[in-house]
């Protein structure tokens, strides 16, 4: 079968999905928030970099980022499970919108005071978790079961694209209109976002039973669905289980991965911050190719079994980083790693779609995401020390191992 046979196929997965006006909505207004945030991360390092001693409260500034997400992730999921999605991702957005809003108008009357910028990063921190886990509890009310790859394949397009355009976007802006007026265009990118789910016709209420087509026995890997109850009842399903413990001890990898790339750019490959911004920018690429691919096909093996196979060759790519001091080399494995994570990702949220039954999906994905969004900082922290001392092999050699050992399991067992 020839490529241009392949092509129909592959993008008729995407059409599908987008011609549901309620998903193309909320995908949307998500896409315009995202890239929204991404200018603000931007332009409230570059506001508090210009306060006094402001390459020391740039650090508290990521600390009131990332700590009240695991606050916010555990409050979420009751919410979303209780209350319409629509209404609640609304709430978020004028919530979270007002709070950007507040530098701008503050510096309009007056001056910014020097807390506000850490009081907004913390009000962000403390909802960020409200559309992760909302929007993705909503798509299977949205789309069909045969276009969810495809769906979930277009909220990580989101991702990659926001997370290169909006910082983009936001130093240009800056450069061009300063800090406060970036952070007006994310309070509108919350209006936006709110418009559309408010505009989001069908009702995305929980439903007290799951009563969703389809037989107890999901397809592909021969296992039973966790039985109705609590958030709790999740920890009973071993597909889950298993899985997530797989994401999380990526993402440490990935986590180490982070803070090795400064380190290289700076101290063992050529060109400085362009080298830095040549290997995110083949991590991004990778993640967009991969993303793109497995939102058009689903997984021909059993999905924890194609999981696996694909962590197993992200995991590999790591070791690419021993080629330094040649760039393309590194920047080749920073691409392999993107291509092959997205699928994990999509595919991983496809089989969560399927497992946890409806009236627990908020809470579902609010604790799931909550657990993988913990470990990146435990690799950040643990990688600091080695590359502190120099030993490049051997902190590659543990980026590899964590990424594939759980890899590994997923292949080797039989769920």
């Amino acid at each position: 079968m020839t490529v241009n046979e392949l092509a129909p196929g592959r993008s008729a997965a995407y059409r599908r999905a987008l011609s549901r006006r309620d998903f193309r909505l909320l995908w949307l207004g998500s896409s315009v928030s995202l890239v929204g945030d991404g200018m603000t991360l931007v332009a409230l390092t570059w506001l508090v970099l210009s306060q006094p001693d402001g390459v020391q409260r740039v650090g508290l500034l990521t600390v009131c980022y990332t700590l009240p997400v695991f606050v916010g992730g555990l409050l979420a999921g009751p919410v979303l499970d209780r209350f319409d999605k629509r209404h609640v991702l609304a709430a978020d957005s004028v919530v979270r919108g007002v709070a950007m809003a507040a530098i701008p108008i503050m510096s309009a009357v007056g001056e910014v005071p020097e807390a506000l910028p850490f009081v907004v990063a913390v009000v962000y921190g403390l909802f960020k978790m409200v559309p992760l886990a909302g929007f993705p509890a909503a798509i299977p009310d949205l789309v069909p079961e045969r276009d969810r790859d495809a769906a979930n394949a277009l909220e990580s397009l989101s991702f990659s694209l926001s997370g290169m355009a909006g910082p983009a976007l936001g130093g240009l802006l800056i450069a061009w209109l300063g800090s406060e007026a970036v952070l007006a265009f994310d309070a509108v990118s919350y209006v936006v976002f709110a418009v559309a789910a408010l505009a989001v016709r069908r009702p995305l209420t929980p439903r007290t039973r799951t009563d969703e087509p389809g037989p107890a026995h999901l397809p592909g890997d021969g296992t039973e669905r966790p039985p109705g109850g609590g958030v709790l009842t999740l920890l009973g399903d071993r597909v889950l289980v298993m899985t997530t413990l797989a994401f999380m001890a990526f993402n440490i990898a990935m986590g180490m991965l982070m803070v090795t790339a400064p380190w290289l750019a700076g101290t063992r490959l050529d060109g400085g911050p362009r080298t830095l911004g040549l290997l995110l920018a083949a991590l991004s690429a990778g993640e967009l190719a991969g993303a793109v691919m497995a939102g058009a096909r689903s997984p021909r093996t059993r999905p924890v079994r194609a999981i696996g196979v694909v962590q197993l060759v992200a995991a590999a790519g790591f070791l690419a980083i021993l080629s330094v001091p040649h760039t393309l080399g590194v920047a080749a494995g920073f691409l392999v790693i993107g291509m092959f994570s997205a699928p994990m990702t999509i595919w991983a949220q496809s089989l969560r779609m399927a497992r946890i039954p409806a009236p627990l999906r908020g809470r579902g994905f609010a604790v799931l995401r909550t657990l993988m969004q913990a470990t990146p900082p435990i690799g950040a922290a643990a990688v600091t020390p080695l590359l502190a001392a120099g030993t490049l092999t051997p902190a590659v050699l543990v980026m590899a191992v964590v990424a594939a050992a759980p890899a590994l399991a997923l292949l080797a067992a039989r769920p």
